[in-house]
């Protein structure tokens, strides 16, 4: 999902609620069949799940739109704060406990963070357009992806995952369908469209689908925190996206960040 993003931003679409709007749309129609096959009545009210999809689209709005202002390897890294939220929220609402060395291993994820951001300030030179911009929008994205994560945990833990997927694509089409009316029309009217960008839409909308059909079992095995700590390694495929595909060089401060979080994610899957 990064890369295709990352590739809709390279070719001068700037509509980051409209990608996320056909992922939404698959999934409403894929799970929304089955659970109208099953004739079963929601066993969740409706409002929460309007809840889980009006987050769930925020923190995509976010971290899409960064990619406009940062690089590939400073968002996918950047997101390991949601491993910091994720703990937060699963510990006040789940009531999950942490060991002391969990917190460490996810403290070292987050120490990345911090080695990302001084490289896009400027002592690395990170690359994009306004990089400290992009660094925030993903950073507050995190926190609405972390919320909608642990909303998720709730919800398959305890009731139907095929409800679960198909009410979050149905509210999160509902969601952003409006807000790209309001925000995102004049966008799309100014783009000049391409087979290079209907492909790169075609592929975010596949990767985000298998993206939400996966993460509900991962959720319900392993958790939220466990679940965001493992997405840090897709950070070794960004820096390799972007020294093949975009030519761009990555300071050695990010491969630093890397090590930090596979070091922090082996002590806390381990304890």
């Amino acid at each position: 999902m990064s890369f295709t993003s990352s590739l809709i931003a390279s070719l001068g679409v700037d509509a980051p609620i409209t990608q996320s709007s056909f992922t939404y749309l698959t999934l409403a129609v894929v799970y929304g069949s089955i659970l109208l096959y099953r004739g079963q009545k929601l066993r969740i009210p409706w409002y929460w799940y309007l809840a889980l999809g009006f987050v769930d689209v925020q923190g995509n709005y976010l971290v899409n739109k960064a990619f406009q202002f940062s690089s590939i390897t400073s968002v996918t890294l950047l997101d390991c704060w949601t491993v910091v939220w994720a703990i937060i929220l699963t510990y006040i609402f789940i009531g999950t406990r942490y060991s002391l060395w969990q917190l460490f291993g996810a403290a070292l994820c987050v120490l990345g963070l911090g080695l990302v951001l001084l490289s896009d300030a400027g002592v690395g030179g990170g690359d994009g357009s306004k990089p400290l911009l992009g660094d925030a929008l993903v950073i507050s994205g995190t926190l609405f992806f972390a919320m909608s994560n642990v909303g998720e945990e709730f919800c398959v833990k305890k009731k139907d995952r095929v409800e679960v997927i198909s009410m979050l694509g149905l509210f999160g089409m509902l969601v952003s369908g409006v807000e790209l009316s309001i925000f995102e029309l004049r966008s799309l009217e100014s783009v000049t469209w391409s087979t290079d960008i209907m492909l790169a839409g075609i592929g975010y909308t596949l990767s985000g689908f298998m993206f939400y059909t996966i993460t509900p079992f991962v959720l319900k095995l392993s958790g939220a925190t466990m679940f965001n700590l493992s997405l840090l390694t897709s950070d070794m495929w960004a820096v390799v996206v972007r020294i093949l595909f975009y030519q761009q060089q990555v300071d050695w401060l990010y491969f630093l960040a890397f090590a930090l979080v596979v070091v922090g994610l082996v002590i806390y899957s381990t304890t």
